[in-house]
C-alpha cells in the first residue's frame, strides 16, 4: 500500500494503521536507496546488516558506505497512536521538513519514507521499466 502522512512539527511521522502490526512496538530506521527512509522489522534489519556486512567483505560496498548507513540507523518505539520520530539525519538524507508531507509506502520486506516528489520521479521511473519503455 501507498499512504500520504505529514510529518509534525516536532518531526514525528504516524505509521499508517495498516503497517502497524509488523513494526509494532519498535523498528529500525535507516538510509534507503534512491533517497528515502528504510523501516524495517527486527527481523529485517538483522538480514540487511548481514547482507551489508557481506557486501563490504566481498568489495562490493565501501566501508565508508557502511559507515554512512550505520551512523544515521537508529531504532524506535511506536507510542500509543503509532508515531515515531524522524531523526533529523535521515530527514535531511531524504529531503522531508518538519510538517511536511511524506508518502509511506510497503516495498515487500520493509516500508519506505519518502519525500513526495523523489517518490513521483521513483514510480515513474519503475512503470517505465514495467512497461519496457525506459531509456
Amino acid at each position: 500500500g501507498r499512504y500520504e502522512r505529514q510529518v509534525d512539527d516536532k518531526g514525528r511521522l504516524a505509521l499508517p494503521s495498516a503497517f502497524r502490526p509488523r513494526f509494532e512496538p519498535r523498528c529500525s530506521l535507516a538510509r534507503g536507496q534512491d533517497g528515502c527512509i528504510d523501516v524495517m522489522t527486527e527481523g529485517g534489519f538483522d538480514d540487511m546488516v548481514t547482507e551489508l556486512l557481506e557486501k563490504v567483505k566481498r568489495g562490493e560496498m565501501s566501508k565508508s558506505q557502511q559507515r554512512a548507513l550505520s551512523g544515521d540507523t537508529v531504532e524506535v518505539v511506536l507510542d500509543s497512536q503509532g508515531r515515531f520520530l524522524l531523526s533529523q539525519e535521515l530527514r535531511e538524507f531524504a529531503g522531508i521538513e518538519p510538517k511536511a508531507a511524506v508518502v509511506v509506502a510497503g516495498s515487500f520486506d520493509r516500508v519506505e519514507i519518502w519525500n513526495p516528489v523523489t517518490y513521483s520521479q521513483q514510480i515513474e521511473q519503475g512503470s517505465a521499466l514495467i512497461k519496457g519503455a525506459a531509456n
